[in-house]
């Protein structure tokens, strides 16, 4: 399914749903980043997805991360929270979604990256230095940097 993201966009069409979703900011021994390329917005991202009904946000971001990467994680900490009424995501089937998404921190136990050939068409451990040269959406990248920032304390948007 395709996406369109509207970020501070006066243009943007206005939410009709909401869907709680997790990401996971995962970083090696080496401090390289787990990140995929997403098929639905042609960006890279921290990988996550959607809270399925039964399950808690941590085993939400373990599932999610397995899925679209192969890679099993321990979660270890919480970059924040995203709750930004300027950020939908518009899908072709009609459904505008805003963002609420939850970061975690976390660290890889096992297993290696691979896309998934429906979500993901690559996953890969990106060197810090490497960031500046991909596509990430604004609101990934904030992320993104306030998981590298290291902070105690999550950030809540």
């Amino acid at each position: 399914m395709a996406r369109v993201d509207y970020y501070d966009d006066p243009a943007a069409p206005a939410a009709n749903s909401i869907v709680p979703s997790v990401t996971a900011a995962a970083r090696d021994d080496a401090g390289r980043l787990l990140l995929i390329h997403k098929v639905d917005n042609d960006y890279w991202a921290l990988p996550g997805g959607a809270m399925e009904l039964g399950e808690s946000v941590r085993d939400a971001v373990v599932r999610e991360v397995e899925e679209e990467t192969g890679v099993q994680v321990e979660v270890t900490g919480l970059v924040g929270i995203y709750t930004n009424p300027r950020h939908v995501m518009a899908y072709d089937d009609g459904e505008v979604r805003q963002e609420f998404s939850v970061c975690f921190h976390a660290y890889p136990v096992s297993g290696e990256p691979r896309e998934d050939g429906t979500e993901t068409k690559a996953a890969r451990w990106v060197e810090t230095a490497d960031l500046p040269g991909l596509a990430i959406h604004p609101s990934m990248r904030r992320r993104i940097d306030a998981a590298l920032a290291g902070s105690l304390d999550p950030e809540i948007v």
